[in-house]
């Protein structure tokens, strides 16, 4: 329980399964396998009363399966990623009361089974991916809201998977 508090309030909780994070100036090959079995849970949950905050509320909840990210800058750049999520839930759940804030507040709530990001300006670029996901994704905001001063946003989103690939160059054409 948070009670008058003259200036911001902020929350923050998360679970992973597996993260990984490369980043290299030089030519780079990276193979990346991630296994999550049926018998694990991901999760994480927020459950709080906040009253009589002077600033601004935020609250943030994620649950990832898997993550990945690859950011190199040399001449070849070969990436394999293979995910593979087979837990119970990555799950995110906000349970929360919020009464009397004179700014504003922000929700946020996510769960994603896999996710990889690369990005690489190298002329030699191949990249492999291959996400399978066989979990249930859930995102869950339940809350009461009273008294809000300033503006108020709740985004609750579940993802089974997510790739983004950067190609980039930096000759000019």
């Amino acid at each position: 329980m948070i009670v008058s508090v003259g200036g911001d309030v902020a929350l923050q909780g998360a679970a992973a399964g597996n993260l990984v994070d490369v980043m290299t100036m030089n030519n780079t090959k990276v193979v990346s396998s991630q296994y999550v079995s049926p018998d694990a849970a991901i999760g994480s949950d927020i459950n709080d009363q906040i009253s009589n905050v002077w600033g601004s509320v935020g609250i943030s909840n994620q649950a990832v399966c898997y993550g990945a990210t690859v950011s190199t800058d040399p001449i070849l750049t070969s990436v394999h990623s293979t995910q593979e999520c087979r837990s119970l839930d990555p799950s995110a759940a906000i349970f929360a009361s919020v009464d009397g804030v004179v700014g504003d507040m922000a929700v946020q709530s996510l769960a994603m089974g896999n996710t990889m990001q690369t990005d690489s300006n190298a002329p030699n670029f191949p990249v492999f991916n291959n996400q399978i996901n066989k979990s249930i994704s859930a995102s869950t905001i339940n809350m009461s809201a009273f008294n809000i001063g300033g503006s108020m946003s709740m985004t609750s989103a579940a993802i089974g998977n997510k790739a983004q690939i950067l190609h980039y160059s930096t000759n000019g054409n």
